[in-house]
């Protein structure tokens, strides 16, 4: 026996408001399999029949009119009532029941997945709930859950706790909305929050670079730069990485290395001379990340050694010229090996201090 197609679409937008009525958490028995069986069963049956009673683009058009009913009836209205921070909970937890919603309306109208999207060359059932959603609620509050987004990250830039779990699932929104593509995620939110974090850590560095000496500086710069990479792990997307940590570093080394390693009276030259290695350590660790910058490092050690040892540097530059040793070109792998050995040298029966490294000028194996 033949099922119309209005007939047959009682049955099935009985067990959907069903679905949407538990989703809305109002008093419904529990979905049991049997309900599923009944309800799959029905559009089988329906897109099974021969033609004019085949309903599979009825169905098909219906699933989708279906999803925005209920997002224009239910949804919206729910958003437009929250204001400030409500707005992004209620978004996260409308997109996490549309998923739902979808789910299970997929499995319900699996056949036409199977048979007749592929043969129509449709767009299948899951991406037309995505779209659904996109289109209607988040080209409307995109913008709203962004500056929510932002704003809580500044509060735990600032020390403030904050909900991550929630921070987490708002910027998942960006990211699934794109059904794979990430265009929605790097442009209508990873943009803003790379611009805000210059515009952030802009204003950190030139109240740091005042008031702070040279290593009291370069520990805030390790620790920013650490629980930035903590903040990708935990809630933004991992591609953001190395465009976040570009940034810091921009703002907080390149910016103001030259003044940074150049302070008076706790610069580069007076950690040098007072062998603070643990500090000379952490400025390799922060400089080598800056290729541009780790030069000007180099070439203010070199300038350090000139100053300090003449007489070395004087044999070593002789015995180079003669060409009885062989120089190597690297005129930055020296510079790794300065931040980590010291080793004592007998020269002229004094024991001096300095610090082992490579250079165009000075080739290391002349003074073994």
């Amino acid at each position: 026996m033949e099922i119309e197609l209005e007939q047959g679409w009682e049955i099935i937008e009985r067990g959907i408001t069903r679905l949407k009525n538990i989703l809305e958490g109002l008093p419904e028995p529990k979905f049991s399999s049997a309900n599923y069986m009944e309800l799959y069963t029905t559009v089988y049956n329906m897109c099974t029949q021969k033609p004019p009673h085949d309903y599979s683009q009825q169905l098909y058009d219906r699933y989708r009119e279906s999803i925005e009913d209920y997002i224009n009836s239910m949804v919206l209205p729910s958003l437009r009532e929250k204001h400030d921070e409500f707005v992004p909970r209620e978004l996260v937890k409308r997109w996490a029941n549309h998923k739902v919603l979808v789910r299970w309306l997929s499995h319900i109208f699996h056949y036409l997945n199977r048979e007749f999207i592929p043969r129509r060359s449709l767009l299948p059932l899951r991406e037309v709930g995505f779209i659904c959603f996109r289109t209607l609620v988040f080209y409307d509050f995109y913008r709203n859950l962004r500056v929510s987004v932002l704003s809580l990250i500044d509060q735990e830039r600032e020390g403030e706790e904050i909900d991550r779990a929630l921070l987490k699932n708002a910027v998942d929104i960006f990211v699934e909305i794109g059904m794979g593509r990430m265009d929605y995620y790097v442009h209508d939110l990873e943009a803003y929050m790379l611009r805000a974090t210059v515009a952030y850590y802009s204003d950190k560095a030139s109240h740091w670079i005042q008031e702070d000496s040279c290593p009291d500086y370069m520990l805030k710069v390790e620790q920013r730069l650490t629980s930035e990479k903590d903040r990708v792990s935990h809630y933004l997307h991992p591609s953001s990485e190395p465009k976040l940590l570009e940034k810091v570093q921009n703002e907080l080394l390149s910016v103001h290395g030259i003044q940074l390693l150049t302070k008076e009276h706790s610069g580069f030259h007076v950690l040098l001379r007072d062998d603070q290695v643990e500090d000379l350590s952490r400025m390799f660790r922060l400089f080598s990340r800056l290729q541009h910058r780790l030069q000007l490092v180099s070439d203010m050690l070199w300038e350090h050694v000139t100053d300090e040892f003449p007489g070395l540097v004087q044999r070593a530059e002789d015995a180079a010229s003669n060409n009885t040793l062989q120089v190597k070109d690297d005129s930055v792998s020296w510079c790794i090996f300065s931040f980590t050995f010291y080793c004592h040298l007998i020269w002229t029966g004094f024991k001096i201090k300095i610090i082992l490294f490579s250079h165009p000028k000075l080739p290391v194996d002349s003074m073994f």
